[in-house]
C-alpha cells in the first residue's frame, strides 16, 4: 500500500468518523429506548473498548478499502490504524459487535434514502432491477446449512443460483431510493411493489417486470412503468424507446460496483445474521459515499430535517 494509498484511507475514515458521530449526537440522541431490567434470560449487555461511533464508523470504512472479509480488515486496523484504535477488542467480539449494530445501517439507509428521494422529482427516470446474490456454489445447495432456513435456489440471466436477490430502485445519479433483500425465488414484480409506494414518475424495467396488469397498477398509483421485451414477444421498439431502455445501464453500473469494488457477495458469514449484517454495512457504504458526493455539489445537508 502506497503513502498516497494510505493517506486517502485515512481522509475517508475521518470523514466517516465525524458524519456518523454527528448523526448518532443528533438523531439517535433523540430516541428513547425501553430498557428492561437485566435478569437470567436476558443478561446485561457487555460494554464495548471501541464506541458506537468508532464501531459503526470501521464498519462501513471497511468496504472503501476493498477488503473482501472481516478477518483481512480486521488485520489492517491491527497492522496501520492500532495507533487510532489502542483499545481495539478481538477479532472475535469485533465481528459480533457489527452483526448487533446492523440494526444501525438500517436507521442510516432509511435517512440516506429519504434525502435522496426529496431531492428526486417526478420528472427524474428511475430504475428497477435485481441482481442475485448467492451464498454458495449450485452444487453445494443441498449441503449449505449457514441460511437454509431462508435461502433459496432460482434462475437468473446467468443461470442457477442458490441464496438471495438485491431488488433496487435507482434515479438517474444511481442514489438508491429503496432496496429489499429477499428469498432467491421472489418475483421481481412482487418485491417491486413493495419498494414503490412513495416513487412517482417514469419506471425503468428489463423485460422481468413485463405484465399488463402491472403497467396499469402502475398507472392507477401514479407512476409509468416501461419494460423492454422479451424474445418471444412480437413487438417492435421506437428508437426513443430503445434510448430509453439503454438508460438501465445505470442501476447495472450499481449493482456493479456493489459486487465488483464493494465486495457485496459473500460466501464467508456462519449466521443468517451475519449475511444481512454484510449487506446493510455495504449498502450504507455506498450510500454514504453518494451522500458525500451529493453534499459536496449541493451544500450542507441539515440531519433533522431527515
Amino acid at each position: 500500500m502506497t503513502l498516497v494509498q494510505q493517506s486517502n484511507l485515512e481522509h475517508i475514515l475521518l470523514s466517516i468518523y465525524c458524519f456518523v458521530d454527528d448523526f448518532l449526537k443528533t438523531i439517535l440522541s433523540n430516541i428513547k429506548y425501553a430498557l428492561t431490567s437485566p435478569d437470567q434470560k436476558k443478561p446485561p449487555i457487555k460494554k464495548h473498548n471501541l464506541s458506537i461511533a468508532e464501531l459503526v464508523t470501521l464498519a462501513i470504512w471497511r468496504f472503501f478499502t476493498g477488503h473482501r472479509n472481516w478477518k483481512d480488515f480486521y488485520r489492517h486496523i491491527e497492522t496501520y490504524h492500532l495507533k487510532d484504535f489502542p483499545r481495539l477488542p478481538t477479532y472475535q467480539n469485533c465481528v459480533e459487535a457489527w452483526n448487533r449494530l446492523s440494526s444501525l445501517a438500517c436507521v442510516l439507509l432509511n435517512f440516506f434514502m429519504k434525502i435522496f428521494k426529496d431531492h428526486t422529482t417526478d420528472e427524474m427516470k428511475k430504475f428497477v432491477d435485481s441482481s442475485p446474490l448467492p451464498i454458495c456454489k449450485i452444487k453445494r445447495e443441498f449441503s449449505h446449512k449457514v441460511a437454509k432456513n431462508i435461502a433459496r435456489k432460482s434462475k437468473g440471466s446467468m443461470g442457477w443460483f442458490y441464496g438471495f436477490k438485491l431488488h433496487i430502485i435507482v434515479n438517474e445519479m444511481m442514489q438508491i431510493l429503496n432496496f429489499r433483500i429477499t428469498s432467491g425465488n421472489v418475483d421481481d414484480r412482487v418485491a417491486m411493489e413493495k419498494m414503490w409506494n412513495d416513487i412517482f414518475g417514469m419506471i425503468i424495467a428489463d423485460g422481468g417486470y413485463v405484465g399488463k396488469e402491472w403497467r396499469e397498477k402502475a398507472w392507477n398509483l401514479g407512476k409509468h412503468l416501461f419494460t423492454g421485451v422479451r424474445e418471444n414477444m412480437k413487438k417492435l421498439m421506437t428508437k426513443a424507446e430503445h434510448s430509453l431502455l439503454k438508460m438501465r445501464q445505470k442501476v447495472e453500473i450499481v449493482f456493479s460496483v456493489l459486487k465488483l469494488r464493494m465486495g457485496l457477495e459473500s460466501s464467508l458469514p456462519r449466521s443468517e445474521l451475519g449475511h444481512f449484517s454484510h449487506y446493510l454495512w455495504c449498502l450504507t457504504a455506498y450510500q454514504l459515499k453518494k451522500f458525500f458526493q451529493f453534499f459536496s455539489k449541493n451544500g450542507s445537508v441539515e440531519l433533522l430535517s431527515a
